[in-house]
């Protein structure tokens, strides 16, 4: 592991000051967007509405696909732009206007367009891919500015406090989306004010982290995206750890196929009510705090490998639990969702640090467009997951995916262990 960078003079903005001004808008950003996260659940909140909606399987695995896979795949051409330029804080800006534009139109789509199913789907999904790709654009961004506003030496802490707080907030969300289920507010106006509410609190979480006082990078020669993608061999033929750690990436993205349809399969296969998605909700929100601190001891103890590994097997898990309950045990079901949750605090923390801490700092923007732009076509399995739901039923989707988890875990074993 590298050691922590000297903190930057006082009047570049990140000295004594300056750091701890950055940290704390850091942290408010992670905890403001923990709770946007919370209200806008794709597994959860979103799946459920598009069931309401009527839409198949393959639309449903599509949803989760947009959101994630959106997020990752511009970045080899964000990282190609962004490598000339001393300041990626004004990309992110600009990113998040766009962000906060296209969660307003999915308000309005949820609101008034609900009455023509097809219709509000096809325009919700299109602010969904609109909103994924800016993500994706200022994705990258973030994690440059993170990565110099917060020395090595703290980035444990850092992403362990932004998740753990987080956690803590994001419960009262679900609490706030159970309660808004259950209110008797006729359909789709609940699900409407859900996303009202999840995007007042994202569009602050832009604003207050769009003023962090950026440090300076040395320009590198600027890049094309034709360049970046051929540098992508290169890259992973010269850094095994970074060839491990790919592998591990892909192997976990694939056995997403089965994440948008735990909350389909007990709505359409259990009969459990549309109101307890806000349960299902809680078990997410309420298990990521306790998670986090665990995680984050294992962080500081065994590092971001260790991290991964045990949060593949916590994953392995859900699909298991799930295919293992029925009718007469759907109480227990909100259990799928814990293990999901406990996983997901793990694979935030463990990935983040330990692509930042084996990417050389001059290939940092390479490093990071390419891991992310090769994982993000692998996140688009829930679209085949979906497919496979329809022809084979939901169980064959989680003994997939079950399987690759076991794999995934069984791969760490070659990441870097001093990462």
């Amino acid at each position: 592991m590298r050691p922590a960078p000297s903190p930057p003079p006082s009047e570049s903005g990140s000295g004594p000051t300056g750091w701890d001004r950055n940290y704390r808008l850091g942290i408010w950003n992670g905890w403001l967007v923990s709770v946007g996260d919370g209200f806008l659940s794709v597994t959860v909140v979103l799946a459920g509405f598009a069931a309401r909606l009527g839409a198949s399987n393959a639309v449903i695995g599509l949803l989760p696909a947009i959101a994630m896979g959106g997020w990752m795949l511009p970045q080899i051409l964000v990282a190609a732009r962004v490598r000339a330029l001393p300041y990626k804080l004004p990309v992110y800006r600009s990113a998040a206007l766009v962000r906060a534009l296209s969660y307003v139109a999915m308000v309005l789509v949820a609101a008034l367009l609900a009455g023509d199913p097809s219709l509000c789907l096809t325009l919700f999904v299109l602010a969904m891919t609109i909103n994924a790709l800016a993500s994706g654009v200022s994705g990258l961004p973030f994690l440059e500015v993170c990565s110099k506003i917060i020395p090595v030496s703290r980035r444990t802490a850092f992403f362990g406090t932004r998740n753990l707080v987080g956690g803590l907030l994001a419960f009262g969300a679900g609490l706030v989306v159970r309660w808004i289920l259950a209110s008797g507010l006729a359909f789709p106006y609940d699900y409407a004010l859900i996303f009202g509410l999840a995007t007042l609190f994202y569009v602050v979480a832009y604003a207050l982290f769009g003023r962090v006082d950026e440090p300076p990078d040395t320009p590198q020669p600027p890049t094309s995206m034709a360049q970046e993608l051929r540098q992508i061999p290169a890259t992973l033929k010269g850094d095994p750890h970074f060839r491990a750690f790919l592998t591990v990436r892909l192997t976990l993205a694939f056995a997403t196929l089965a994440d948008p349809f735990y909350a389909v399969y007990a709505l359409r296969e259990l009969n459990v009510p549309a109101s307890q998605l806000g349960v299902f909700l809680l078990a997410l929100a309420g298990a990521a705090p306790l998670s986090n601190v665990v995680w984050r001891r294992v962080a500081e103890r065994k590092g971001s490998r260790r991290i991964i590994r045990y949060s593949a097997a916590a994953a392995c898990i859900a699909p298991l639990l799930a295919m293992s309950l029925s009718k007469s045990t759907a109480g227990a079901y909100l259990l799928v969702f814990v293990a999901l949750s406990v996983a997901a605090q793990g694979f935030n923390l463990g990935h983040t640090n330990h692509l930042l801490n084996i990417a050389p700092p001059e290939q940092r923007s390479r490093y990071i467009g390419s891991l992310n732009t090769l994982v993000g076509l692998a996140l688009f399995a829930p679209v085949a997951g979906g497919v496979l739901a329809d022809h084979a039923g939901y169980r064959a989707v989680f003994w997939v995916s079950a399987a690759l988890f076991a794999a995934a875990w069984w791969q760490c074993g070659k990441l870097r262990r001093d990462a």
